[in-house]
């Protein structure tokens, strides 16, 4: 029998987690021979738990409550680490407890891997669900990301790991920041499926301007000497056409050096000896 353990972080969205929970047993209802556990992490939430039933569907439901709110990747470290170390398991499905990675397409995910069980799955995003301006944005940061890491990084942490991948993955300091840019850097073969991002159940989107630059940036940051050194030769190129650009190629250079600045600011958030406490802020285990 093969188990998978589905991981969901938290943060005070307890009824689209009751959703999200339902859907999902409705969508594995068709899976036999599978051991399902759903480990959900509370990253420190500020409003009441509401009451959670387990499906029936699915095998095991815990419930990690943290003691401090650490956002939403370091939940995700966390939670890669404390299964690795602590659970037994074939395959590991991450995904967001809101909705916006839709549970239909967990079947497509389970379905894909096992068509090559020795290869992870992601979800690439070809549908975004926001508005006209955020998607532009999101093409930017795409563009930015590939022009400086080389790297085409076209999904998130909706994705299924084999037990392998989650090993070379699990005390990586950059997971501690960006999960989708630690499984490009380490993982070198990837299978995926095509996923719309649906809408949240409850409430706009958390992703704003802000955070997608931080999210972008962190991305970038976990390749930082791919970007210096793809840096270094544009700012040659830009120095040898200062006599056509004049002061632009300056400007452009003086972008670029600011640019690698600010990844290395953002690289300092991959912090390795956080990512081996992380257990320390586990406050208690809820079994449902």
């Amino acid at each position: 029998m093969k188990k998978i353990i589905i991981l969901i972080p938290v943060f005070n969205d307890w009824e689209s987690l009751k959703k999200l929970l339902d859907e999902i047993n409705e969508t594995i209802k068709g899976f036999t021979n599978t051991y399902f556990e759903c480990l959900v992490v509370n990253d420190a939430s500020t409003i009441a738990q509401s009451k959670i039933n387990k499906p029936s569907n699915i095998n095991s439901l815990e419930i990690l409550n943290m003691k401090e709110n650490r956002g939403h990747a370091r939940c995700n470290a966390f939670g890669i680490r404390y299964v690795f170390r602590n659970k037994e398991f074939d395959y590991l499905l991450l995904m967001d407890g809101d909705g916006e990675d839709r549970p239909i397409e967990v079947k497509s995910l389970i379905d894909k891997i096992n068509e090559e069980n020795t290869v992870s799955v992601v979800a690439k995003r070809v549908q975004r669900s926001e508005g006209p301006i955020f998607k532009s944005l999101y093409q930017i940061h795409k563009l930015i990301t590939f022009l400086f890491t080389g790297k085409n990084i076209n999904f998130g942490n909706y994705s299924i790991l084999t037990k392998k991948d989650v090993e070379k993955l699990y005390s990586k300091a950059s997971l501690w920041s960006s999960f989708s840019g630690t499984v490009k850097k380490n993982v070198k073969v990837l299978n995926e499926i095509n996923s719309l991002r649906g809408l949240r159940y409850f409430g706009p989107s958390q992703m704003s301007l802000f955070r997608l630059l931080i999210h972008s940036f962190s991305i970038i940051a976990v390749f930082k000497y791919q970007v210096f050194l793809r840096s270094t030769f544009i700012i040659i190129i830009l120095a040898y056409l200062h006599s056509y650009l004049g002061n632009l190629s300056i400007l452009l250079q003086i972008a670029i050096v600011i640019f690698n600045l600010i990844i290395f600011i953002v690289s300092l958030r991959e912090k390795e000896q956080d990512l081996i406490n992380s257990h320390k802020n586990l406050k208690n285990i809820e079994n449902i």
